[in-house]
């Protein structure tokens, strides 16, 4: 298979000479730079320094691991494989479990991984693999954020985080509810906010009247429950 970017820039990209080392590791910088800043601007734990030291950390690795294996000197691209093992470490570690059971973290988390797959591909000089891949992850990343939020918003089933002032009107919410045509699948306790003063709950809920589903989005379901004199806070998750 012939490299089609790495053809067009020239045959010196695709070895492992000084320019095209440098080549590597400049683009490696430059790509996960966009992708850092695209984090940072929306204020995620991983941002701008994370990413790129990630996606040069892994551009380096498979950098060494090509002229090892040029030298006969290895016969597996360890370091790169063990990059990304340590990469998908670090990810799990930054993914955490929020007081309103919310995941959160997960898809900075993934997008570390995959920066570090887009830096191997730029290592290797795989250029058209790790241009593509860039594409890719900052359209998921900056992108499709918005077709998430409709379909999530045009779906049957969502969960509400939900304080009360009082635990005993949790029954008065739940008659509430189920006269708008709203089905509680699943009701939690939230024990982080013991001794708050406040009772408030993780529910899952889905909604089985048809006028709802084909003209009130969830937003405006949720409005319309904040108006409840005993709810302290609502939203969804």
């Amino acid at each position: 298979m012939t490299d089609l970017i790495g053809s067009w820039i020239g045959e010196w990209a695709s070895t492992l000479t000084a320019g095209a080392v440098l080549l590597r590791l400049g683009i490696s910088l430059l790509l996960s730079a966009v992708i850092g800043w695209e984090r940072a601007s929306k204020r995620h734990s991983a941002g701008l320094r994370t990413f790129i030291l990630v996606c040069l950390g892994s551009t380096t690795a498979a950098l060494v691991d090509c002229f090892m294996l040029s030298q006969e000197k290895m016969i597996l691209p360890i370091l790169s494989a063990s990059v990304l093992v340590g990469v998908g470490i670090l990810s799990i570690s930054s993914v955490l479990y929020s007081s309103k059971s919310q995941i959160k973290g997960l898809t900075t988390a993934v997008g570390l991984w995959a920066c570090s797959t887009m830096g191997i591909a730029i290592g290797i000089g795989f250029y058209t693999a790790s241009l593509g891949a860039f594409a890719c992850i900052l359209l998921c990343l900056h992108e499709l954020p918005v077709l998430e939020r409709y379909l999530k918003d045009r779906s049957n089933h969502f969960e509400i985080h939900l304080e009360l002032t009082d635990r005993r009107r949790l029954q008065d919410f739940i008659t509430t509810l189920r006269r708008l045509g709203i089905r509680i699948d699943d009701i939690e306790s939230n024990p982080a906010y013991i001794r708050s003063g406040l009772s408030v709950y993780s529910i899952s809920l889905t909604i089985t009247r048809e006028e709802l589903e084909r003209y009130k989005a969830h937003s405006d379901i949720i409005k319309a429950l904040s108006t409840l004199e005993y709810v302290s806070y609502i939203e969804e998750i």
